[in-house]
């Protein structure tokens, strides 16, 4: 189904879906620990509750949004983009993963290290969207800042809590 300016809503829709529903279920998986993490020390500047999963949700909507961009370039070969998505897909199981690791298992030091990870593949992955498309990489700059600040939470609560 195309319709404005050539979108294909049914890829779009799947590659939201993706994005969505890995950050979904990783949640509901580590939603348990949740009582580990708000009773822990936490850092200075650490955000409401609240915050986290509105933060998050618009971080795997434009994800998504940035995925499908890559996925239907028509202007970059196949091998480029399938390069992209590799490295898209792969941050998005660390993604899942981190979540797990430290509200779950509160394993904080290793959350940490998993988490810097995380910032490495973001950021390789932000790279290699925006040399196929700047709006793509463009897209990905919020989540380079979030998963930035994430990590000094990571740190600061790991810190704190020894």
């Amino acid at each position: 189904m195309k319709l404005v300016h050539n979108i294909d809503f049914k890829k779009l829709a799947a590659s939201c879906a993706i994005s969505l529903g890995t950050g979904a279920l990783s949640a509901v998986i580590s939603m348990p620990g949740m009582g580990n993490y708000q009773k822990a020390a936490k850092p200075p500047l650490t955000p409401p509750e609240w915050l986290f999963p509105v933060a998050w949700t618009i971080l795997f909507l434009l994800m998504g949004i940035s995925s499908y961009i890559i996925y239907t370039n028509k202007y970059t070969d196949s091998e480029t983009r399938k390069q992209a998505l590799w490295i898209y897909g792969i941050q998005l199981a660390v993604n899942f993963v981190w979540p797990i690791l430290f509200f779950s298992l509160s394993a904080y030091l290793f959350s940490f290290v998993w988490i810097i990870l995380l910032l490495v593949l973001v950021v390789l992955m932000t790279r290699k969207f925006y040399e196929i498309s700047p709006l793509a990489g463009l897209l990905q700059i919020p989540y380079v800042l979030w998963t930035a600040f994430a990590t000094y939470l990571t740190f600061g609560v790991f810190i704190l809590n020894m």
